[in-house]
């Protein structure tokens, strides 16, 4: 898409815009479509060119002017995300809100190893969080206002058999933004964590065991909700914040009993 054909906010149109890395499917895909219905300009980051292009069709289309554009990212190639992100300033002229939701699901097995497999985990879900957050953190910071969202995971709260390298990656990205917000909060920008669950996703189809599963749309409304009301943390659905906080409370020595 050409910039030139792009409408920039301005006083006059005082639209806010909204980044979003990892939009190409699940919770990111269906934040960019509630956040569209809400009037923001959307830049949607990802690797999969194919379903950004779509998803900014659905959004664009019937629209006198377009509401979002695309932008092919692989979140794993750090180094990129400054240049990228004065890359989206320079075509939509400011960032108010920006969502970190790529994540991926490596499981080498209850009873493997694979550092290849970990790594990829951390590097997509620690990592390249650091790598946005970082120049977006500083931005707002120096600007004075601005929203960070990081999806997380309940699977952060604990250290669980299955999936130690994806619980320590999500634990990573729950302790780095509570830094942030106790950081930031002082310069006038808010920062919320969000903690899903069992969704509906691709990400899914590789979990044996399930609870509570709720589809895309629904966590998006809910993670909404909470944007609105300036939350810090939010588990989605609300129900896992009780049961998480009776996982955390059980003592280590019952707990590597537990086959959860």
């Amino acid at each position: 898409m050409d910039s030139a054909n792009f409408p920039l906010p301005s006083a006059l149109k005082p639209q806010k815009v909204a980044v979003i890395v990892g939009a190409s499917r699940g919770i990111g895909a269906a934040l960019a479509l509630r956040l569209a219905e809400e009037g923001y300009l959307l830049a949607l980051l990802a690797r999969d060119e194919s379903r950004l292009q779509s998803l900014c069709e659905q959004i664009n289309r019937g629209q006198d002017q377009p509401r979002a554009r695309f932008y092919p990212h692989d979140v794993t190639d750090f180094a990129a995300a400054p240049d990228l992100l004065q890359r989206i300033l320079a075509d939509f002229g400011r960032v108010d809100v920006f969502i970190y939701s790529a994540g991926v699901l490596r499981s080498p097995g209850p009873n493997a190893y694979d550092f290849a497999l970990d790594r990829q985990v951390m590097e997509v879900n620690l990592l390249g969080a650091l790598a946005w957050l970082n120049p977006i953190a500083e931005m707002f910071q120096r600007l004075g206002y601005g929203q960070i969202v990081g999806i997380s995971s309940v699977a952060g709260d604990r250290g669980r058999v299955a999936n130690p390298a994806y619980n320590a990656s999500k634990a990573g990205l729950n302790c780095y933004l509570e830094a942030l917000r106790n950081r930031l909060a002082r310069h006038g920008v808010h920062v919320l964590t969000v903690k899903p669950g069992f969704v509906d996703t691709e990400m899914l189809a590789g979990v044996e065991r399930t609870l509570w599963v709720i589809t895309p749309e629904k966590a998006a409304a809910a993670i909404w909700r909470a944007m609105r009301r300036r939350r810090q943390e939010v588990y989605v659905p609300a129900r896992w914040r009780l049961l998480m906080l009776v996982i955390r409370l059980i003592p280590s020595f019952i707990f590597r009993r537990l086959n959860i």
